[in-house]
């Protein structure tokens, strides 16, 4: 029992430390797995030097990147499946005080919910995705948490993200919103707005232009995001959480030929998206 928290961190060296300083590593109940996915900088050194020798801290060094394919592997095989609550973060976010314990509240207090969002604390757009949390309830996966209970329902079931997803947030929320069902058992009540847990992310500034860099690379994964959301709408609609594939490439080949870019600005990355896609469909 307890709670596990999985920080999930690819090429981090620089903003893995003040990750874990955000986090309260003397939690007494909790596991902190920090998951090491891909990298080839320094990000697992420095996140064992910033655990301290603290024996619930955990940091796998995992070779394969990518988000999805790591959040499988947390769920299925780190976790125990008896957890009270799961806490799933981003290794170049910090979170607020006292966050933690708010979202395992939240869940608590709410049995049948099985999703709580953390709140966006700073951007310019902070407020707006904050309206949007509480009036959508979707997830960030930046901060978010599932109940125990969802999480052994998953496990239980086997269900994988697709490999090659671009982000977790939007088909665990579905997953969340339809309690792995389809589209029809959707309930905005199974995921919570949790006012106050919330994180901070490292914002976009012409001083730094890694961040320009950053933000250049988000932007195309976004628009991959976008057109891959739109295959899994139709999934979750038809089929439910049964009908999904091991990897979205191996749908691109039926997808791409009704794609087309949306109106600029999107759509310069939206080209440099769907390029992306088909290579990714000819190596499938």
């Amino acid at each position: 029992m307890g709670v596990a928290v999985g920080i999930f961190a690819h090429q981090e060296e620089r903003r893995i430390g003040p990750c874990l300083a955000s986090l309260p590593l003397e939690r007494a109940d909790s596991v902190f797995h920090v998951l090491v996915n891909g990298s080839t900088d320094a990000t697992a050194d420095r996140a064992r030097k910033a655990a301290g020798g603290r024996a619930n801290v955990m940091v796998h060094d995992l070779a394969a990147g990518g988000k999805a394919r790591t959040w499988n592997h947390f769920v299925h095989h780190l976790l125990t499946g008896g957890e009270d609550a799961v806490i799933f973060m981003d290794g170049d976010a910090e979170i607020l005080p006292g966050s933690i314990d708010a979202l395992v509240s939240d869940l608590a207090a709410q049995p049948g919910a099985n999703a709580a969002a953390g709140m966006p604390a700073n951007g310019r757009s902070a407020a707006a995705y904050r309206r949007s949390l509480r009036e959508e309830r979707g997830l960030f996966g930046d901060l978010y948490a599932l109940s125990g209970r969802f999480v052994a329902a998953i496990r239980m079931k086997g269900l994988r993200l697709p490999e090659d997803l671009i982000g977790d947030d939007g088909l665990v929320a579905a997953w969340a919103h339809t309690d792995l069902g389809r589209d029809v058992d959707w309930r905005r009540e199974r995921i919570l707005a949790c006012e106050e847990a919330g994180f901070r992310c490292e914002a976009v500034s012409l001083l730094r232009p890694s961040t320009l860099r950053m933000q250049y690379r988000r932007m195309i994964n976004y628009s991959v995001r976008f057109y891959q959301n739109r295959i899994i709408s139709e999934i979750m609609g038809r089929e439910g959480v049964g009908g999904l594939p091991a990897r979205m490439d191996a749908l691109y080949g039926d997808w791409l030929p009704r794609f087309a870019p949306r109106a600029l600005p999107a759509g310069w990355f939206d080209r440099k998206a769907l390029a992306r896609m088909r290579a990714s469909a000819q190596g499938n």
